[in-house]
């Protein structure tokens, strides 16, 4: 949903309700990201750097992070609406010590390298989304994933993983369409138009039907009550073509995953992340 700018609504009705206190937003901020994120049990020591990845239309900037040892599956994450920036390398590198080589893209490389955080209002950002489509979207993904298999430290013989945030929730979509053969598991985290009423068999979720991997769908409440029959096209959509699709409406609001937004919900968070966590352990095993 990052058509428009509901976050600040979003705080207002979390801040009533307890969730999330603009006290809270400030001491994280202050501390950092890295700062915020619960430790993962036995983590692995892990290697990154910064890269560069030539595309067809450009060269996209982007933070790759892998065990220190080893060759791991490879995951790609779609950032969400506030692009590559502290907040997401964090996660990708708490990914990465769970045991996988994460690739965390700069999904505006056509336009630029905004220095946005969660806190940025949306409609400062829409103008990054300049030149970008689900075609895009598909075509970035085989390049970005054929990256990742060149790697040493990708495991070419597991599946590939792909996680989106918010806009990123389509593009994870439109990757596993892009590569059917290649991405063994998608995650969406209140992603936005997973169901696009005007793109007939082109919506995002009927293209994802088409592949075999798994899902699994984290839906934002408030996102649930603007659009509350997506999750049933969903279900219905998923169940007809015998893919593995957990699908859940969380008690939080849109942007609730990365530890930057002002409607960061830990527990749900951590919930979201267990979720993913058990995905990716099956599907890219």
């Amino acid at each position: 949903m990052c058509d428009k700018d509901h976050f600040a609504e979003s705080v207002a009705e979390y801040e009533a309700r307890g969730l999330v206190t603009r006290r809270q937003f400030g001491v994280l901020l202050a501390a950092g990201a890295a700062m915020m994120l619960p430790e993962v049990a036995n983590a692995q020591t892990t290697s990154e750097r910064e890269v560069e990845i030539k595309t067809p239309d450009g060269t996209c900037d982007a933070y790759f992070v892998h065990p220190a040892s080893g060759a791991a599956a490879g995951v790609l994450i779609w950032p969400d609406i506030f692009g590559l920036r502290p907040a997401m390398r964090t996660m990708g590198k708490r990914l990465a010590s769970s045991g996988y080589s994460v690739l965390v893209v700069n999904p505006f490389y056509r336009v630029g390298k905004p220095t946005a955080t969660g806190a940025t209002p949306i409609k400062e950002m829409m103008s990054f989304r300049q030149g970008m489509s689900p075609a895009t979207d598909m075509s970035d993904a085989k390049t970005f994933v054929a990256w990742l298999d060149a790697q040493p430290q990708v495991n070419k013989n597991r599946k590939v993983g792909v996680q989106g945030y918010c806009m990123g929730g389509p593009m994870s979509f439109h990757t596993a369409s892009a590569m059917p053969g290649r991405i063994g598991a998608v995650a969406s985290f209140h992603g936005g138009g997973l169901v696009n009423d005007n793109a007939g068999a082109n919506s995002p979720h009927l293209l994802a039907a088409a592949t075999k991997a798994s899902f699994l769908i984290a839906i934002a409440e408030n996102d649930d009550k603007q659009r509350p029959n997506d999750k049933t096209v969903l279900k219905e959509t998923f169940d007809k073509a015998k893919l593995a699709a957990e699908i859940e409406v969380y008690p939080a609001a849109h942007g609730w995953c990365p530890p930057d937004t002002q409607v960061y919900n830990e527990p749900a968070a951590e919930k979201a992340w267990g979720r993913l966590l058990a995905l990716y352990g099956k599907a890219l095993a």
